[in-house]
């Protein structure tokens, strides 16, 4: 079964009415919305190939109802072929049962075909982080970052993501009138368009009036970005800036491969747990809509634990 490109439009036509729905009904955020599209297209891309569906196919698809699980599991092998990580396909296979309890919803199906799948077992990995001492150490340097907008600019990158525990899409989303210095706090916009207010420390504080004169009397040629962080003329920051910053220092510290923003994140948690902070603040902190995505922290913690008595016990 496959879809002839007489009938391609049909089923565009209900995942454009899908995605305007998550968009402007649900307001996911572009990030998101973006990776919804992309799995969609891979799906229907990936139907266009009669030739990778086993058994041989069937009669061209002229409506979603013609979906069956059949089709998914198929590209769920497809996915695997590719070698693509289990968390990836999860993601995708949630994206269409997203879309097909929409159609459910919309009455345009009946059944929905993704009902029967199950996804792949995802392997549990601790998060990664580094050392919060080294990490603090490298801050407190005053080799380490230069005093001109560039260098108060990243110093304050690596103070905001783990000073804060924001993701990524949140710090390029901060205003300066977000800050609010006499609260000592910041607001982000977080998923699903939650607004939260995250203290900020003295120091932080501190370094964000530095940033923030050095920005006011920068010569960015009429770039005038209403957000916090800007690149170095003036614009609006972007996520590979974001990269290539938390890259560049925590390569100072740290010969573990992966350095990214997220890793600050989670060392903020990390961090937090491990000095006795409760569970559900920690929540509260990261913006996580349930606790089970913040319980993860706590293998960290038992490593940590594990490590200590293996180093302290003369039985261990």
């Amino acid at each position: 079964m496959y879809i002839h490109h007489s009938d391609v439009q049909v089923v565009f036509m209900f995942i454009d009415r899908f995605i305007r729905y998550i968009e402007f009904e649900k307001r996911y955020s572009p990030h998101t919305v973006s990776a919804y599209q992309s799995d969609l297209d891979q799906f229907i891309a990936f139907l266009n190939n009669p030739e990778k569906l086993t058994p041989a196919p069937e009669p061209e698809i002229t409506h979603p109802s013609q979906l069956t699980h059949y089709h998914i599991r198929n590209w769920m092998v497809e996915l695997m072929n590719d070698q693509l990580l289990a968390r990836s396909i999860n993601r995708k296979i949630a994206t269409l049962r997203k879309y097909f309890k929409f159609l459910l919803q919309e009455g345009v199906i009946a059944v929905n075909p993704a009902s029967k799948i199950i996804a792949p077992k995802i392997p549990k990995n601790l998060p990664v982080i580094v050392e919060d001492v080294k990490l603090t150490q490298m801050l407190d340097d005053n080799e380490v970052f230069t005093s001109d907008f560039k260098g108060v600019r990243d110093k304050l990158v690596i103070e905001m993501l783990f000073g804060t525990g924001m993701r990524l899409a949140e710090l390029l989303g901060v205003k300066d009138t977000d800050i609010n210095v006499y609260e000592g706090t910041v607001k982000v916009l977080g998923k699903r368009n939650k607004e939260r207010l995250i203290p900020v420390n003295n120091e932080l504080k501190l370094l964000i009036a530095e940033y923030q004169e050095l920005k006011k009397n920068a010569d960015f040629s009429g770039n005038n970005s209403l957000m916090l962080i800007v690149t170095d003329k003036g614009a609006n920051a972007y996520a590979k800036l974001i990269y290539l910053i938390v890259q560049k220092y925590l390569s100072y510290i740290s010969t573990q491969n992966k350095k990214s923003p997220h890793v600050l994140r989670h060392t903020f948690a990390t961090s937090l747990l491990n000095r006795g902070a409760d569970l559900n603040a920690i929540k509260e902190l990261l913006g996580h809509a349930n606790l089970s995505a913040t319980q993860i922290y706590t293998h960290n913690s038992v490593e940590r634990l594990k490590s200590i008595y293996k180093q302290a016990h003369p039985k261990a």
